[in-house]
């Protein structure tokens, strides 16, 4: 099989429902495209585990509260299909128009996440998960995969997509993947791409100071590494510190008094000139 490329969900379900005839197993990696390394180790994941990966590459509307960012995000259909076919063959690349998605009516059905979605990036992003929650649900509709990857660099985002699949009972093994690193330790983005130069130099810092938390909340409360956190960033004047936060895994809260039982992670959000950059480290 050589890799396909697929426009709509029509001719995508009658490839897929083909394989699945000859108990192909699917896998399913869903992107925004402007692939980089990080999206390949999720793919090159998946096809370790399954006989077929579907790639999907659509830029989602819906999950975007601020509509420059929409615009702005980059579009690189062709070089993504290239850099795919670098990996496998055994890939099918699904790249949908908005109306194969939404037809004429784009707008994100409401959920409830059980309070996963008012934490941290949902606080400053609003709706933004309703419009997550809507493709991911449409896109596992369409695809029906056994298994779905999905990168930690967005944890909040995996945390929700594994409620979304418990609540609506979808038949999906949905697997975290590491976050995959630039070898100065910053986070693999599409957004990365915008920054400038000096930015880019100054971004490694994110990951420096979320490495430092690390070691500091063996020995200090989660309120004093925040507050160190803060200092920090009030020093570096190309960076500006959205939030910092130290919450449970499980129900993303921020963490008053530590538990021996329980498992917590550093989340962080920061702006390199007018580009949002994320990120965040397991602490126990």
């Amino acid at each position: 099989m050589s890799l396909r490329l697929i426009h709509n969900k029509t001719d995508l379900s009658t490839c897929l429902d083909t394989l699945k005839k000859e108990n192909v197993s699917i896998g399913f990696v869903p992107t925004m495209g402007a692939l980089h390394d990080g999206h390949l180790s999720l793919v090159e994941k998946g096809l370790s585990q399954n006989d077929i990966i579907v790639v999907s590459v659509f830029v989602n509307p819906t999950q975007f509260d601020n509509e420059e960012d929409l615009v702005k995000y980059p579009r690189t259909l062709e070089d993504d299909v290239k850099l795919l076919g670098t990996v496998s063959n055994s890939i099918i690349v699904y790249a949908p128009t908005v109306q194969d998605i939404y037809g004429e009516d784009i707008k994100s059905q409401f959920f409830v996440f059980d309070g996963l979605e008012h934490e941290m990036e949902g606080a400053f992003r609003d709706g933004h998960f309703d419009g997550v929650g809507t493709i991911v649900k449409r896109l596992f509709e369409i695809v029906k995969p056994e298994k779905a990857y999905f990168g930690e660099k967005d944890f909040q985002q995996l945390q929700i997509i594994r409620k979304l699949v418990e609540i609506y009972k979808i038949p999906v093994n949905i697997i975290g993947c590491a976050i995959h690193r630039a070898e100065d330790g910053l986070a693999m983005s599409s957004r990365n791409t915008r920054l400038t130069k000096k930015d880019r130099e100054a971004a490694p810092f994110i990951y420096k100071t979320l490495l430092f938390a690390k070691e500091q909340f063996g020995i200090k409360s989660a309120t004093k590494v925040t507050e160190w956190v803060e200092k920090q960033f009030k020093k570096q004047p190309l960076l500006e510190l959205e939030y910092f936060t130290i919450a449970d895994t499980k129900t993303l809260k921020p963490v008053k008094r530590k538990s021996k039982n329980k498992t917590y992670r550093a989340f962080i959000a920061v702006y390199a000139g007018d580009i949002r950059l994320i990120d965040n480290i397991a602490l126990n």
